[in-house]
């Protein structure tokens, strides 16, 4: 049985199903040879990220196909509730890159509570002309203990980054209107753990409580973050959005961002990917990262194995 792994799978996952039988390709086949290559090849599983769509249009094509696999947790670029009904069945991986996303969330708070992003753009062209003036200029930065961080969608990866900022020291709150409370768990290097009731409470709180804000909701029709929702915000309050493009306004946030409502922000997902809006890319007050939340060794593992593990058993 054949299993075309589109956008990539670890070698951890190969392995797993090269020991139970199972033949994988990694060709990344393009989206419109996708249907020819998916019958010529006989392929049972189809294996995808974010960079291929299933569709109706290959859905129906493709009689043969009897998994489709999304390695990470959003399923908005599968028709996934018509291939169910074809009697395909659709998997995916939401624990396996939570930690991951949130780590990349922590990295964008702390470069830009200290201008790093800033300052790694400066320093090589001013560092040696201009040091004492670079120095006074980024000689402002906050920090994270003792701040708010509030989290809009509190999933798996929005439980994931409070634990992050709970083990930085600051407060967490939280909306999620399918959750009334969280039990989060920290575990320690020594086998310690310590234990976090998270209640949730309403948006508008969570808005103007927040001195930092991440979001974690999946793609939907309106924007989670809009114009309204920046005016409710702290004056300076810093923002992420390593969720879905689409759930907060883009234009909204740079005239946020102009007007001093929000201090910073980081973007790792776009409302236009691959090519996201120019205003986004050449802004100083934006940390910027290519859509790789889910992008570390550990995290493909996981879901290389996750994947793996439910095919076998599935497919027995």
């Amino acid at each position: 049985m054949k299993v075309l792994a589109n956008d990539g799978i670890s070698q951890s996952g190969i392995d797993a199903l090269d020991k139970a039988g199972y033949d994988v390709i990694t060709t990344t086949v393009a989206q419109e040879q996708l249907i020819n290559y998916i019958n010529e090849k006989d392929v049972s599983v189809l294996l995808v990220r974010s960079a291929t769509t299933v569709r109706k249009d290959l859905i129906d094509a493709c009689p043969g196909l009897k998994i489709i696999g999304r390695g990470g947790v959003g399923m908005d670029n599968i028709d996934v509730d018509y291939a169910r009904e074809n009697g395909i069945s659709v998997i995916n991986t939401p624990a396996a890159s939570s930690h991951s996303v949130a780590e990349l969330v922590f990295g964008h708070f702390y470069g830009l509570a200290r201008f790093i992003h800033n300052s790694n753009r400066d320093m090589p062209l001013e560092g040696d002309s201009n040091f004492g003036k670079l120095k006074k200029a980024y000689a402002k930065g906050t920090e994270l203990k003792g701040k708010t961080l509030g989290v809009l969608g509190f999933g798996r990866i929005g439980q994931a980054t409070a634990k992050v900022a709970l083990g930085a020291g600051m407060k967490v709150i939280a909306f999620d209107p399918f959750l009334e409370s969280a039990n989060l768990e920290l575990d320690f290097f020594d086998g310690q753990k310590v234990n976090f009731n998270i209640k949730t409470i309403s948006k508008e709180d969570v808005l103007k409580q927040s001195d930092f804000i991440s979001l974690h909701v999946p793609a939907q029709k309106e924007y989670v973050i809009d114009e309204k929702e920046f005016t409710m915000m702290k004056d300076g309050v810093i923002i992420a959005n390593a969720a879905r493009g689409g759930v907060l306004n883009e234009v909204a946030l740079v005239k946020a961002l102009e007007s001093g409502k929000v201090a910073r922000a980081a973007l790792d997902v776009y409302e236009k990917e691959p090519k996201p809006e120019m205003q986004l890319l050449m802004n100083p007050a934006l940390s910027l990262t290519p859509h790789t939340g889910a992008a570390t060794n550990e995290a493909q593992d996981r879901i290389g194995t996750e994947l793996a593990s439910q095919i076998i058993s599935i497919l027995g």
